[in-house]
This record gives structure tokens, sequence and C-alpha cells, in this order.
């Protein structure tokens, strides 16, 4: 097992029980005390655990997760700008996937008047956005729904979207590292996100330049597996030359 993938699960039975202990780890993952030690101590300095005596407990990121509408008000100007510039990839006769958030929610109003598209998404808030127009298909993807941020979430969603296939993605996220990749707070909700990432044959990164240099509880993937980030002028420059460097297409509003 690599290094981050291992990290990545240890991180998921944090999510699951709270705590974990470095000699049930080392066990687990047949690997010494001192490398499971400095497993932690990195997940710690990213702020997904919090290191104790003996092992680390969960900290407590998920309990201030703010809902939808407060996401809503935030950089609502930068999240309208980003939007437009997804909506402008968008042609017709695509089959599109949008996240639930409040900038995918920005996309769905601006695409809300074309003609022939279908739109797969987790987001209750999107299909109800998009169900006027009789001229746009939407896949609603089920399983049980998450109040706060209407999100669809659980394994449901992830079997119906192993049977479909898509043109492009359009990914919100909570944090974004160099290092750590794209993440969100709530594992449950990453393990949906990571199953549009495989069926999509494009994908988009829309998010505004405040959730980058911070990480959140659960990664998605890696920032390199997406193809494009559209993204405010407030991006750092470190991320603005590495996003080039890497191939990615960038798009600054």
């Amino acid at each position: 097992m690599l290094t981050e993938e291992r990290r990545g699960a240890i991180v998921s039975l944090l999510h699951a029980n709270g705590k974990v202990r470095v000699k049930d780890l080392s066990k687990r993952f047949n690997t010494s005390d001192v490398t499971i030690r400095t497993d932690l101590k990195e997940l710690h300095q990213r702020g997904l655990a919090f290191k104790s005596h003996g092992g680390a407990v969960l900290p407590n990121l998920v309990a201030g997760e703010p809902t939808l509408s407060e996401k809503s008000r935030e950089h609502s100007s930068e999240k309208a700008k980003i939007a437009a510039a997804a909506a402008e990839l968008i042609k017709g006769g695509e089959t599109i996937i949008l996240d639930s958030g409040s900038t995918t929610h920005e996309i769905a109003k601006r695409i809300k008047g074309r003609k022939d598209l279908t739109v797969i998404t987790n987001g209750a808030n999107i299909a109800l956005e998009l169900a006027g127009n009789r001229n746009i298909q939407i896949i609603l993807l089920g399983g049980v729904l998450r109040h706060g941020s209407l999100s669809v979430i659980g394994h449901f969603a992830e079997e119906m979207l192993a049977q479909l296939t898509a043109d492009k993605l359009f990914i919100a996220a909570d944090g974004i590292t160099l290092e750590y990749g794209i993440s969100t707070p709530r594992f449950e909700e990453s393990r949906v996100n990571q199953a549009m990432v495989a069926i999509a044959r494009e994908k988009y990164l829309v998010a505004d330049s405040s959730k980058f240099g911070t990480s959140s509880l659960s990664r998605i993937v890696s920032l390199w597996e997406m193809d494009g980030v559209i993204t405010d002028e407030g991006l750092p420059a470190e991320y603005q030359a590495e996003i080039q460097t890497r191939g990615l297409s960038l798009v600054l509003v």
C-alpha cells in the first residue's frame, strides 16, 4: 500500500470510529509503529487528525460545516463569475455531472434555459433548479439526503454512477492543496465524488480562491486528476504556476 493510500485509510477509520491507536494501525497495515506515528503526525499537520497519547482522535471539523444557504452567501460574486465561465464549456447534446454545492448551483442557474442536455447530480437543489425545463433530462442520484447541504450520499448513489458515463464533470470542494488534493468534510460525500470522477471524460474543478491552501477531512482525489480549474483572480501565484506547469487548463475570472 502506498503512503497516501494508507493515510487515507487511517482518515477513514478515524471517521468511522472517532479514534485510532498506533498499535492497532501497525498491525492492520503490517508496518512499524514509527511509520504510523509519522502518518499521524502528517495528518495532524494537515488538520485531519489530532494526535493523542498512543494514537489520534477525530478533529471536530464536521460539526461546524456551514449549510448550503450559508455557503451561497460567501464569495457570491466570485462564484457567479466562475459559474458563468463553466457554463460556456457546456455544449448541446452533452451529458454533464454537477456535484452538489453552491458554485455548481450557480452553474445550474445559467444552463436551465438550454436544450438537449442531460444532467447527472447528487444535489436536490440543482435538480429542482433545472426541473422546469423539459429539454433537460435530469438524473438525480438516489441515496441518503443530507439536510444541510441538500446533497445525496451513500452506496446507492455510488452504484448508480457506476452504470453511467458523462462528457464533463464540474466538481466543487471545501479544501484544495497541491499535496493533499481536493477534499470535503464528509467521507460519504467524498466517495460519491470519487465515483463521479471515475466516469467523466473531462473533469473541471470549480472553486473560489479561498478554498485553496486548506484541507478538509476527507480526500476526494488529487488536484492533478482534473483537466481544468476555474477560479477567481485571488488564486495564489504558486498554485497558478503549478497548475499551468502540470498542463491543466486554468481559467481566472
